[in-house]
C-alpha cells in the first residue's frame, strides 16, 4: 500500500522511526522484546484514515487515545494477541465543521452521515498471526459502528527499548489496513466520497 499524507500527518505530530537510529531509546532489534503483556501508551498511539474526496484530492483525520492489551512471546509469535479500542467519537480533522459533521446526529431523528454523537469505540481484536522477521499479518476482528468484520492488518517491528521517561520496557509497531466504510453501516457522501479508507496505525506498547 502507498503511503498516504496521512504518515506524515502523524510524522509531524509524533516523530516515527522506521529503521533505527543510533542513540535513540527504541532499537529495531528484537532481541530486546521480552515475552509477557504490553499496555497501549494511549498518549503516543494512533490510528490515521484517508479518502478520497470527489476525486480532486486526499483527505484524512486523525484517532488518538488508542487504549488496548499485547500479548506476546518473541519464541512463539503466532500465539501473539492484539486487543485495542479506537474513541471513535474523537476524532480529529482540520476543519472544525468537518469534525462537527462526523460526530452530529442524523435529520430529524434520522442515522447520522457519519459516526454520530457519542458513537461507541471500535475494537480490533486479533485472531492470528504470521509473522516474518520485522512484518506479520495480523488478522482480526474490527467491531466499528456495532457491526464486526474481519479485517487483515500489515505490521511491522518499529523499536523496542526502555522508555527513558518512565523506564517502561515499549515496543512499537506501525501497520496499514484498507476497510470498506459501507461494510459497517458508514454511508454518508457515498460515492463521492470513497468508500475505501486507508488506515494508518502508530501504536507503542509498555510492558506491564
Amino acid at each position: 500500500m502507498r503511503k498516504s499524507l496521512t504518515v506524515l500527518a502523524l510524522l509531524a505530530a509524533t516523530p516515527l522511526i522506521a529503521q533505527s537510529t543510533p542513540g535513540l531509546p527504541g532499537q529495531q532489534d528484537a532481541s530486546r522484546v521480552t515475552a509477557g503483556t504490553y499496555t497501549a501508551d494511549s498518549g503516543h498511539s494512533l490510528v490515521g484514515w484517508e479518502v478520497d474526496h470527489f476525486g480532486f484530492n486526499a483527505y484524512f483525520g486523525i484517532f488518538g487515545d488508542v487504549a488496548g492489551t499485547l500479548t506476546i512471546d518473541p519464541k512463539n509469535l503466532s500465539a501473539a494477541k492484539v486487543d485495542v479500542t479506537i474513541p471513535v467519537s474523537k476524532v480529529v480533522t482540520a476543519s472544525s465543521g468537518l469534525t462537527a459533521h462526523l460526530t452530529r446526529a442524523g435529520k430529524d431523528g434520522g442515522k447520522p452521515d457519519f459516526f454520530g454523537p457519542g458513537a461507541t469505540d471500535a475494537r480490533f481484536v486479533s485472531t492470528s498471526v504470521m509473522a516474518k522477521g520485522n512484518e506479520a499479518q495480523i488478522m482480526g476482528n474490527l467491531t466499528l459502528n456495532g457491526i464486526t468484520k474481519p479485517v487483515t492488518i500489515d505490521a511491522e517491528f518499529v523499536g523496542a527499548g526502555a522508555n527513558p521517561m518512565n523506564k517502561k520496557l515499549t515496543v512499537g509497531f506501525e501497520g496499514d489496513t484498507t476497510i470498506k466504510r459501507s461494510d459497517f453501516g458508514i454511508m454518508g457522501a457515498l460515492p463521492v466520497v470513497s468508500d475505501e479508507v486507508e488506515l494508518d496505525i502508530t501504536i507503542a506498547f509498555e510492558k506491564n
